[in-house]
């Protein structure tokens, strides 16, 4: 595929996962480009809405799904406002895939953690979907993801449904319960100290705001986890997507060509570092 333009795709499903939240199923049109479109979980598209603008978004769909494309889409100014208005049978314009992609040959036998905080989770899901559609090839599975509220909370069904999978472990908690939650109460990384992580055995798999990550692999570390086991996937202002523009700056790095996954290790040095 040509990375540079985009390619168009049609929208053949739509799903509201939250307030301003959704989800847009897309189907290349181009019968040659959809059978050489390949990416990997952690990776995005740049979606273009004729008119508007375009913006990279996670894709959230399993890599050994054929022939569609799952991105969960937050409104945040017009042309994520754009993309949520779209129709089934509408065209979007689609190029990609971009970025780099969690470990998961590396995560092979070991056990698997996802740590998540916020509405920004869309860059685990397809690493979750992954794990779960494969459960003989990794250890266990614990998934930590913490939000404001009960309202904020995204697939909600889909969490219900990974806690019924062997071998697998779902933690969720809020910091402003309602009546009717029955989980636990406050800031994510609280459920370190009632959860017991094998730090020899496990690899760390992260996104959501940078406060909390930066707090999470403060904890983690302390549990004795290596730098090195931990990766995380980090958000920035992306315009071009290849490294040219500049606005995804990280240290030396592009967050869109070196990124959005990336080790510990390899930027604790700027990770956390005010206007970087």
């Amino acid at each position: 595929m040509n990375l540079w333009i985009p390619h168009a795709a049609e929208v053949i499903g739509k799903r509201r996962e939250a307030l301003r939240v959704h989800t847009l199923r897309l189907r290349l049109r181009d019968e040659a480009v959809r059978r050489s479109y390949r990416f990997r979980s952690g990776q995005f598209n740049m979606l273009y809405v004729f008119g508007a603008g375009e913006v990279p978004i996670s894709i959230v769909s399993d890599p050994d799904e054929s022939g569609v494309l799952d991105h969960t889409i937050r409104i945040v100014g017009k042309v994520s406002a754009a993309l949520v208005g779209l129709k089934k049978g509408d065209t979007v314009g689609l190029r990609g895939p971009y970025g780099s992609s969690w470990p998961l040959e590396e995560a092979a036998g070991k056990d698997v953690v996802i740590v998540t905080g916020g509405l920004g989770c869309a860059p685990v899901i397809s690493v979750i979907n992954y794990v779960a559609n494969r459960r003989d090839r990794y250890g266990n599975l614990k998934i930590f993801h913490g939000v404001k509220t009960p309202k904020d909370l995204l697939y909600r069904a889909r969490f219900h449904a990974w806690q019924k999978h062997p071998d697998t472990e779902v933690y969720l908690t809020v910091d402003h319960p309602d009546r009717e939650w029955k989980y636990n109460v406050g800031v994510v990384t609280n459920l370190f100290r009632q959860v017991r992580i094998n730090p020899d055995r496990s690899i760390v798999m992260m996104c959501g705001p940078e406060t909390m990550m930066r707090h999470a692999v403060r904890d983690l570390l302390a549990q004795g986890l290596a730098e090195g086991r931990i990766y995380l996937s980090l958000e920035r202002n992306m315009k071009c997507a290849v490294g040219f523009c500049g606005h995804c700056q990280f240290g030396p790095a592009f967050i869109c060509k070196d990124g959005p996954v990336l080790r510990y290790d390899r930027i604790k040095e700027w990770f956390g570092t005010s206007e970087i």
